[in-house]
């Protein structure tokens, strides 16, 4: 599952976050089966929000949101993924030095749209100096004013990215590195919390822990502990370790225990969410507050309109050809408007694999976008496999 990472103020990297694979059983059989006899419009119908979500960020509507995936999440996926039904958005991870020292290059339109259209969003912020990571809040906050003026007030949450499981990323003391060095992650916790006005949320991302050891479980309670104890709003918990990566299966039965274990914590799930279906076989299953959807939003945006209309009690409904069309252009000319030509198109065939797997003719559509270049290329593209 080799693919691409890079972090805003960073280059491409040759490893990190896979592109969107074919969908495996979610959750693992071995792990919960008994989530698979859920029946999820059963668990949609009946959800009831945690009130504690929206009263934090106003707009936070819906028990399910868009999650931060480094080399994906900008903000043109994160504008298609709201106008499909997500309340919330992450932003890919964000160097805390793009945002500090002088020669990084970072362009406040990679983190904000023009207007209110992507808020409410969280900027998630990885690094490794509590100084920096703490001056890097403050940087956003001041850019999200500069951009957005009063619409950002109230609506504005920094996420702490210590998960990412990359090794380059782990070895420069950033990410999930910080699962094993638990007194080394409530530093940073708290000299960003301390460096943020109280009502702004700040919210942390976490892997279970950096292996399966029980040493490995217990650094990551301090470490979810602190967060809590220093008035972080919530956890979002990849249910995968560190040492796990992208592979194998996510254990939701870690999630079912945390939530046990702590009932009043807001906690959010994530992993291995790949159909509107599976957000609720979490939130049924799990007892988490929230749903963190990742990779299987990569081309499929439809995922959170499909998971509203569960809660409408409605039979989720797969986009026909016009409105992948329709939604395809929108994300086309959104990333060619924020990227330029040739790096939008690069960056779009990153993707493609996702939409074209929607389409009838998949591997044919598939193999075209991949060697899309120009907005002429995809022009084509539309017309020939997407009439109407």
């Amino acid at each position: 599952m080799a693919g691409r990472e890079y972090h805003l103020g960073m280059q491409p990297s040759r490893t990190g976050a896979p592109s969107r694979p074919a969908p495996a059983a979610s959750p693992d059989p071995g792990d919960a089966a008994d989530a698979l006899a859920l029946d999820p419009r059963r668990v949609a119908v009946a959800h009831r929000l945690d009130p504690r979500i929206p009263a934090t960020v106003p707009g936070f509507d819906r028990p399910f949101f868009q999650a931060g995936l480094a080399g994906y999440s900008d903000s043109a996926m994160r504008r298609v993924a709201r106008a499909l039904g997500s309340p919330f958005c992450v932003t890919e991870a964000i160097l805390d030095r793009a945002l500090v020292e002088p020669g990084w290059k970072l362009d406040p339109a990679e983190l904000f749209a023009a207007d209110a259209s992507d808020l409410p969003l969280a900027v998630q912020l990885i690094g490794s100096q509590p100084a920096e990571m703490a001056g890097a809040a403050v940087r956003v906050v001041e850019l999200a004013r500069a951009c957005l003026g009063d619409q950002a007030t109230g609506r504005l949450v920094i996420d702490v990215n210590l998960a990412c499981p990359v090794r380059k990323v782990a070895r420069k003391r950033r990410g999930g590195h910080w699962l094993a060095a638990p007194s080394g992650a409530i530093e940073l916790l708290r000299a960003v919390r301390e460096a943020l006005p109280p009502d702004l949320p700040c919210t942390v991302k976490l892997r279970r822990g950096s292996d399966d050891s029980p040493a490995a479980e217990a650094d990551f309670l301090r470490v979810f502990e602190g967060a809590y104890a220093l008035g972080y709003a919530w956890a979002t918990v990849h249910a995968r370790s560190v040492e796990q990566a992208y592979r194998g299966p996510s254990q939701w039965r870690f999630l079912r225990r945390l939530v046990q274990a702590y009932p009043d914590r807001l906690i959010f799930g994530s992993g291995d969410i790949w159909t509107a279906e599976d957000i609720f076989r979490m939130l049924g299953w799990t007892g988490v507050a929230g749903v963190s959807v990742a990779r299987g939003s990569i081309g499929n945006p439809w995922i959170f309109r499909q998971a509203a209309q569960l809660m409408a009690g409605e039979a989720p409904r797969k986009p026909d050809s016009r409105e992948q069309r329709r939604v395809l252009t929108q994300h086309l000319d959104l990333a060619l408007g924020l990227k330029g030509e040739r790096a939008g198109s690069r960056h779009m065939r990153k993707i493609a694999g996702g939409y074209a797997s929607l389409h009838p003719e998949g591997d044919r559509v598939r193999a075209a976008m991949f060697r899309a270049q120009t907005r002429s290329d995809w022009q084509a593209i539309l017309e020939r496999w997407y009439p109407g």
